[in-house]
């Protein structure tokens, strides 16, 4: 099964929201190997007695998975997660190499330029 996600940049980080619910935050593994975001989740069935008869399971169980490219101007070792809610939102630093910077010119008579 495949999880929604939505992606944004918020400022200085990227941010990436999972839509996981049901899923204990004990199920769920973040796993990143170079460029590559992989998040798994697993939705274990809930314990049932003998006497419980099931009318009705749509609520899809299992491993969901889900692989996400990242940006070369991401920090990678600087990942943040949080589980709030059926939500797992990854938030992610831009890093610093990746910022414009300003670079000055020493001398005399010369002007700054911006890089």
């Amino acid at each position: 099964s495949v999880m929604p996600m939505d992606a944004y940049r918020e400022g200085d980080v990227y941010v990436i929201a999972f839509d996981l619910p049901g899923v204990s935050p004990e199920a769920v593994d973040i796993d990143v190997e170079r460029n590559m975001l992989t998040v798994k989740a697993e939705r274990r069935p809930a314990a049932k007695g003998d006497t419980v008869q099931m009318e009705l399971s749509e609520r899809p169980l299992g491993v969901f998975s889900r692989q996400v490219m990242l940006a070369d101007t991401l920090d990678t070792e600087r990942i943040e997660a949080d589980y709030d809610a059926g939500v797992l939102t990854l938030r992610i630093p831009i890093a610093e190499r990746a910022k414009p910077r300003k670079i000055s010119i020493s001398g005399s008579g010369r002007k700054q330029i911006s890089g």
